[in-house]
């Protein structure tokens, strides 16, 4: 059968459409009809994407039998939870998606301070069901983000710099690999597996079951954001950077261009301390003292609402780019570039600056494949726009601020931030990590079912080359 779909071979779609239906439990979405083309939607609206089946998994069984198929039938295979990927990894041209949005069961024991989670949660999911107990993990930013995609990638969020990645705090998986076999992978059970899942994205398996280690936290946080106009930014930026440095692991200081409704452009600069309010008025009064900020909000919040702040800009089904690389400093060089590059950036756009380090940045470059441990930032323009006539102007623009600030970054980049960009930029994710990757890719998906991600290649696809 031709790799490019189900409806590819002569009088064969009905026939595959039905042996594909009876071997699983959940929904099979073929084209035609409204309910194929909500099937095929991401996050991301710029991604306009047809594959020749959507199959919404009921449990792992499913998976093993979406796996199986998928193979027999040399169906190229994207893999979705959230859906979040900006590049849209997560759906296909012609082949079959394998969709776990609705396996969304999670177990918390509060005793043991762990969760068992499916792998179709979002974080706001996961957020609430762990804070119930009073309970978190570090968890991205946005709630609407997979907590799949996210984990396998490295995983950021605002407890980071205090408990580590998502990855870091992962003590075992179920994944379901190329040849159909489901594995419970742990630090004693295919560690080498375990290894590779924990940073290396989605290239070794389907894991569809994560068990976090969780935390005492919240459920009220000190939270929120100052705001400095743009020609007192200059200044602002470079209070943030000495502030940022010498932060304590329970503050997490992240740090953005934006552009008022006024149509002002502003530098916003949010706070978020994971300890006793007290204390977290205590190191952040500098911040709010500093430079007479025009607007201040860090408050006492809900540790589930400071999860979901950013959620507001960053709907469905909006056209979003972005290009990210990390950075150890921000010079007074580097500053001045942000600055004249976002001065010509459209209204909706952002600059950001994420700050990571403390408790990640002191867990061994080995440990997992997540390589970039020495930042302390990550720096990426987002562009935010609707109309298809703007995509060439706005994705211009992120490349451009990008380029400006090649020479202050370390070279390293976020799996997780990597829209199609290349083999380069994949090695520049893992580092002196990515050999081993190679290895293990060979080693459990020779011949790279598993390709629409950020794709890690085997050596036997590369004649032993790692490109």
């Amino acid at each position: 059968m031709d790799a490019t779909g189900l409806n590819e071979r002569p009088n064969g779609q009905a026939a595959d459409a039905a042996a594909l239906r009876r071997m699983v439990r959940g929904d099979v979405v073929l084209p035609g009809g409204v309910a194929y083309d909500q099937a095929r939607k991401v996050w991301n609206g710029m991604v306009d994407r047809h594959p020749a089946a959507v199959v919404y998994c009921a449990g792992s069984d499913d998976v093993i039998a979406a796996v199986n198929f998928a193979r027999s039938q040399s169906l190229l295979v994207a893999v979705r939870a959230g859906g979040h990927n900006m590049g849209g990894a997560s759906v296909c041209d012609g082949g079959l998606v394998i969709d776990l949005s609705r396996m969304k069961q999670i177990v918390v024991d509060p005793i043991r301070r762990t969760a068992r989670a499916q792998a179709g949660l979002n974080l706001g999911e996961f957020d609430a069901a762990t804070q119930a107990h009073g309970l978190a993990t570090t968890m991205g930013v946005n709630a609407d983000t997979g907590i799949a995609g996210l984990t396998l990638g490295g995983g950021f969020g605002k407890l980071g710099r205090k408990h580590g990645l998502s990855c870091d705090n992962l003590i075992s998986a179920e994944i379901v690999t190329a040849d159909g076999r489901l594995l419970w992978a742990s630090a004693t059970e295919h560690p080498d597996l375990f290894w590779a899942i924990r940073g290396g994205g989605g290239n070794f398996g389907i894991v569809t079951n994560f068990e976090y280690r969780l935390f005492p936290v919240g459920p009220i946080l000190l939270a929120g954001s100052v705001l400095y106009p743009y020609d007192r930014a200059r200044d602002a930026m470079r209070f943030y950077h000495a502030f940022a440095k010498a932060a304590p692991d329970e503050l997490s200081l992240d740090a953005a261009l934006v552009t008022m409704p006024s149509g002002e452009r502003a530098l916003s600069i949010s706070a978020c301390y994971v300890g006793p309010i007290d204390e977290g008025e205590r190191v952040v009064k500098p911040l709010r003292a500093y430079g007479a900020p025009i607007q201040d909000e860090i408050a006492p919040r809900p540790y589930v609402e400071i999860q979901a702040a950013g959620d507001p800009l960053f709907p469905r089904g909006r056209r979003y780019y972005w290009k990210a690389q990390f950075l150890r400093e921000l010079s007074d060089a580097a500053i001045d570039t942000l600055l004249a590059s976002y001065a010509t950036a459209a209204a909706e756009s952002l600059l950001v600056l994420q700050h990571v380090g403390g408790a990640i940045a002191r867990i061994p470059v080995s440990a997992t494949p997540y390589a970039n441990r020495d930042a302390l930032y990550d720096c990426f323009p987002i562009s935010i726009w609707d109309d298809p006539a703007e995509d060439a102007a706005r994705i211009r623009w992120a490349r451009e601020l990008w380029e400006a600030m090649r020479p202050f970054s370390t070279g390293g980049v976020y799996a997780n931030n990597l829209g199609e960009e290349g083999t380069e930029r994949i090695e520049a994710a893992y580092g002196e990590n990515f050999a081993r990757l190679v290895a293990l890719k060979t080693k459990y998906d020779p011949a790279n079912f598993f390709q629409s991600n950020q794709n890690i290649k085997p050596a036997s696809a590369t004649s032993g080359r790692a490109d």
